[in-house]
């Protein structure tokens, strides 16, 4: 093997010229290992100089002795293992921030590919980016509206969280996330961003979504971070981290508030496992690594609010259920570390409702906190309440229908069948057409008109001020 052909003497990394390795090991997947280092640290980053006299770029990912294990973001095809050479450059992953970000369009290491003129760095940041101090952490408030009823009126995003929407292979959940960038605006009229990481998504994909944004106008605020199918997988575990960099300095330091939507968590999860099998680590569940939910919380935790601070940032990932199992480790871990899901349902979608969000299972620990008097409306929770419980009677009667037929039902079960049906037909099948809270709260109380006035428990203390049969006398 080669030893260090290094012209200048290695004996500490504080020596003001870097050393150059020729000394590769081996090469595997995307891994390079090199033997002989002295003084390199965790993550530092890495230049990789080609015989061929093009250059790469990579990181440490780990050290064992005088062995260092370096992923390379642009791919190992074509390193010569004797004549490549290695130098460390004594820093970490960092990316260039600056308010002209916005409207523009990047790779997944945030370099501009969208032709557009050079960015001015204000600052130079590193992706890693730093844990919010549990202390100075302010609770998540105030509404998000994304315009989206079974979102905005059941399971409410709020100002500071983290929601991930669980999807499956084909259904629309990139229409659904384009949807929301169009449409998500803060009702406090603050300024607002929209900060949206791809991750191994296709050319047509990729195309949708820039048709999207031009065409409404939404891109002018939005940094566009695109990671494609045929890009180096490695470069996926960078582009989330990239994305949430961007999104902490216009969040913390420009006082904006800025959505971070990251598509596809899955393609990411992949990237970590490749990874994992190439550097033989014992494999956890479904041969993913055994720390994917310490590397998931890494991406998840850094949304949030600060005290002091007039920004925010929150997190809406959307990741595919392989075989549509909610149980697979990427969903189950990654709800384990955010706060709450929407998930998408495949009958739904089958039957043409758009967007085909199956509100049952759905949940924002969260929405409390931003929504009530003030923030939405003072009967926004008992409304919930109201349409979960009569949607959830009305989908058990559906099972009930089947085995006994419509004719054993009572005439208030039968409402409760009609209920569950103009339910996913007006709120969950509302179509491309935004709506604000207002709208949705007014077509909740519409559905709730069609049951018995005695039926309608946790409202009653609204009925007078919102019901529109509110006047008349007797059951309605």
């Amino acid at each position: 093997m080669a030893q260090d052909t290094a012209t200048k003497p290695a004996e500490t990394k504080l020596s003001l010229v870097s050393t150059d390795y020729r000394t590769i090991k081996y090469v595997t997947g995307p891994l390079v290992f090199v033997e002989n280092v002295h003084a390199v640290a965790y993550n530092e980053m890495v230049a990789v100089r080609m015989p061929d006299g093009s250059r790469r770029s990579g990181q440490v990912l780990e050290i064992s002795g005088d062995v260092a294990v370096i992923q390379i973001f642009e791919g190992t095809q074509g390193i010569d293992v004797d004549a490549t050479e290695i130098r460390f450059l004594e820093d970490v992953a960092r990316i260039d921030v600056s308010p002209e970000l916005l409207g523009r369009v990047l790779n997944g290491v945030g370099e501009p590919i969208d032709g557009g003129a050079p960015i001015i760095p204000e600052s130079r940041l590193d992706i890693t980016g730093a844990p919010i101090n549990p202390y100075t952490r302010e609770k998540p408030a105030d509404f998000i509206e994304t315009g989206i009823s079974a979102i905005d009126g059941l399971n409410t995003l709020v100002r500071g969280q983290k929601l991930p929407i669980f999807s499956g292979s084909g259904l629309p959940a990139n229409e659904l996330a384009a949807q929301i960038i169009r449409q998500a605006r803060v009702v406090s009229g603050e300024e607002f961003a929209i900060v949206f990481g791809a991750m191994g998504i296709t050319h047509r994909e990729a195309s949708y979504f820039m048709s999207q944004f031009e065409s409404t106008g939404a891109l002018e605020r939005v940094v566009f971070f695109l990671n494609l199918a045929d890009d180096p997988t490695v470069e996926r575990l960078l582009t989330p981290r990239c994305a949430l960099t961007v999104a902490e300095y216009l969040g913390f330091e420009k006082d904006m508030q800025v959505l971070v939507v990251l598509s596809d968590m899955t393609n990411y999860c992949e990237a970590l496992r490749e990874v994992s099998t190439a550097r033989e680590e014992v494999p956890g569940r479904r041969g993913f690594p055994g720390y994917m939910y310490t590397d998931l919380s890494t991406i998840y935790e850094r949304a949030g609010r600060i005290k002091g601070r007039k920004g925010s940032v929150t997190q809406l990932p959307i990741l595919s259920m392989p075989d549509d199992d909610i149980t697979h480790p990427i969903p189950d871990l990654t709800g384990y570390i955010t706060e709450g899901q929407i998930v998408l349902s495949r009958h739904l979608h089958r039957r043409g409702v758009y967007p085909p969000i199956d509100t049952l299972p759905c949940l924002s620990r969260l929405m409390n906190l931003g929504i009530g008097e003030g923030k939405t409306r003072d009967d926004h929770r008992a409304v919930a309440n109201q349409l979960y419980a009569a949607y959830a009677q009305g989908r058990d009667l559906r099972k009930l229908v089947a085995i006994v037929g419509e004719e054993a039902l009572s005439d208030t079960d039968r409402r409760y069948l009609r209920f569950a049906d103009d339910f996913e037909a007006r709120i969950v099948g509302q179509g491309e057409e935004g709506r604000s809270i207002e709208e949705t709260l007014t077509i909740g109380w519409e559905l709730m008109a069609g049951l018995p006035m005695g039926e309608l428990k946790r409202v009653r203390d609204f009925v007078d001020a919102y019901h529109p049969n509110a006047g008349e006398q007797g059951d309605v």
